[in-house]
């Protein structure tokens, strides 16, 4: 039980029967030294000290009843209930509770009291409370007589507070949790040090820390795997930043990666696209292994006098050459394997050809044309014309193109449409067409064909363009609208002869034979180059309407029969000599 009322809770002191009969209105006898307790009754100088008395007792009673619970709790182990610091406005307060009014001092000492330690001061003799004839001599002794008072020094503690306030141990007020703070010993070592210092606090903390009582919230660490991830990041984003600055260094300032010298002998083919600029056929090149970087070759090709006369088609290269030597080679000769077509070609003779450089049997090429032809990208105004031998003479257009096995026939053809009928679209051919006398650009590409297969130069164009024109005419005085040209015949007949009997000419009927029916043939009788096209478009005007070649390489032109047949009795005597 307790010391206060023999029971649970306090009771008022003038109920406790130690007390004496004065209560709360017995006076305190002051003494030169000491006090006096007479009759079992403490004598009080006024009712503020018997209230200040009753304050202390009251402190003590806690005291003792928070030490004796704890102990309970602690298993018997004293934490140091009685040896808590608390702030200084208790121990301030506590002095005050530790004497009553008028005896806070001894008279001729000014010393503080000790409570824990009786009513004893440092010079005078004073009864104590376990001398025999005290009646206060058990009570003094549940009081911790003997021991040193606690409560008017700085170690004094406040007045106890319930079991479910209290703090356990000696265990600081927790402050609070700011987040993450290394603390003045928690530099760059603790940062890398990856452990984690939580489980030390934990250890401090105790029971209270366990039992949820006012600890503080584990401090946030970095471990070493963190660390090391993000060392990784860093390590990484710089060797990202080096590298790019370097390859940026070296696309804008360094030098282009090349090879050197001529290949390392293994053959490779390339294929150039039409209208390709030295970046994409530098691309070509590079994906085929032949140069090691496009900027290299772009730059050799500038460096080049003739670098940009490189045209489409395609080229037997070697891997690994330096960007110089690939130029060069593809300037030669030697590196051209691509299909080319004359100029002049008739189609059956390019059909022929086709069927070789893709590797298909013969006549493939020329079946697929007669069948297709219109799938092949014919304009309009070629198509479905009357008595044509062949609707795509005319439109495989003189050019080198990247023909190679593997491919159709389809595609081959296709591509040579196209780039007619570009050439012809860019050329006029249409819009030129009324001013020449001509129905369509159909007639147009027709007399360009007769010039090129007539003519021995280019040179001679535009003069046998102005023949052909003269000669259309209907009433003109020397033909009568007959054109006569051994051509038309030849190409029907598919030969290229030059002696020809004048009435084996005029007995063959065919719309292509010139020579049976006056005006121009049902259609081209042959792929006119650039040159031919552009006489048909700009004839002479100096009135020719006869030609003929003397030697193979030149014509001479005439406006009369009388001087053109001069220059056939002289042709023939040369024939005689030979």
């Amino acid at each position: 039980m307790t010391e206060y009322g023999r029971g649970d809770g306090s009771d008022r002191w003038q109920d406790d029967p130690y007390l004496g009969d004065g209560g709360w209105n017995a006076q305190q006898a002051q003494h030169g030294d000491q006090q006096g307790y007479g009759d079992g009754q403490q004598q009080y100088a006024d009712p503020q000290q018997q209230y200040d008395q009753q304050r202390y007792a009251e402190q003590q009673y806690y005291a003792q009843q928070a030490q004796q619970q704890y102990n309970e709790w602690n298993d018997g182990q004293q934490t140091g209930y009685g040896r808590q610091q608390y702030p200084q406005q208790y121990a301030d307060q506590q002095q005050g509770y530790g004497q009553p009014q008028g005896q806070g001092q001894q008279q001729g000492h000014g010393q503080q009291q000790s409570y824990e330690g009786g009513w004893a001061t440092g010079g005078h003799q004073q009864v104590p409370y376990g001398h025999p004839q005290d009646p206060y001599a058990q009570q003094q002794a549940a009081y911790g007589g003997g021991q040193q008072d606690y409560y008017g020094t700085q170690d004094a503690y406040p007045p106890p507070e319930p079991p479910t306030r209290r703090a356990p141990g000696r265990e600081p007020e927790p402050e609070p949790d700011t987040g993450w703070d290394p603390g003045p010993d928690q530099g760059e070592h603790a940062f890398f040090a990856g452990g984690d210092d939580d489980d030390d606090d934990d250890d401090r903390d105790g029971r209270g820390e366990r039992s949820g009582r006012g600890g503080k919230k584990p401090k946030k660490r970095r471990g070493g795997p963190a660390c090391l991830v993000l060392t990784l990041i860093f390590a990484g984003v710089a060797g990202g930043v080096v590298y790019f600055g370097y390859q940026f260094y070296q696309d804008r300032f360094g030098p282009a990666p090349d090879y050197a010298g001529d290949g390392n002998g293994q053959q490779v083919t390339v294929v150039i696209p039409k209208g390709a600029g030295g970046y994409i056929i530098g691309h070509k090149l590079k994906a085929a292994g032949v140069i090691q970087s496009v900027d290299a070759f772009v730059s050799a090709q500038n460096d080049n006098a003739d670098g940009k006369s490189i045209q489409d088609g395609v080229y037997t290269m070697q891997k690994q050459m330096s960007a110089a030597s690939a130029v060069e080679l593809m300037l030669s000769p030697k590196s051209r394997s691509n299909l080319i077509i004359a100029e002049g070609s008739r189609n059956v003779a390019v059909y022929a050809l086709i069927d070789k450089r893709l590797g298909v049997a013969d006549g493939t090429t020329a079946k697929v044309a007669k069948t297709q032809y219109k799938k092949l990208g014919l304009p309009d105004w070629a198509l479905d014309r009357p008595n044509v031998k062949d609707p795509l003479e005319g439109f495989l257009y003189p050019s080198s193109y990247a023909a190679s096995k593997g491919q159709k026939p389809a595609t081959v053809l296709k591509e040579m449409v196209e780039r007619a009928t570009e050439k012809y679209e860019e050329m006029g051919l249409e819009k030129k067409a009324a001013g020449l006398g001509l129905d369509n650009p159909w007639e147009v590409l027709t007399v360009a064909s007769l010039v090129q297969a007539e003519g021995t130069s280019h040179d001679d164009f535009r003069k046998m363009a102005e023949v052909v024109y003269n000669r259309l005419k209907p009433g003109n005085p020397e033909t009568y609208g007959s054109l006569e040209f051994d051509s038309t015949y030849n190409y029907i007949k598919n030969q290229s002869k030059i002696d020809l009997s004048i009435a084996e000419l005029r007995r063959y009927d065919n719309p292509y034979n010139t020579y049976f029916v006056k005006g121009l043939p049902p259609g081209p009788i042959d792929n006119p180059g650039e040159d031919a096209l552009k006489g048909a478009l700009n004839p002479t005007k100096d009135g020719w309407y006869y030609f003929i070649s003397l030697d193979g390489k030149t014509s001479k032109f005439t406006k009369t029969l009388k001087d053109h047949e001069k220059l056939v009795e002289q042709f023939n005597a040369s024939r005689k000599k030979s």
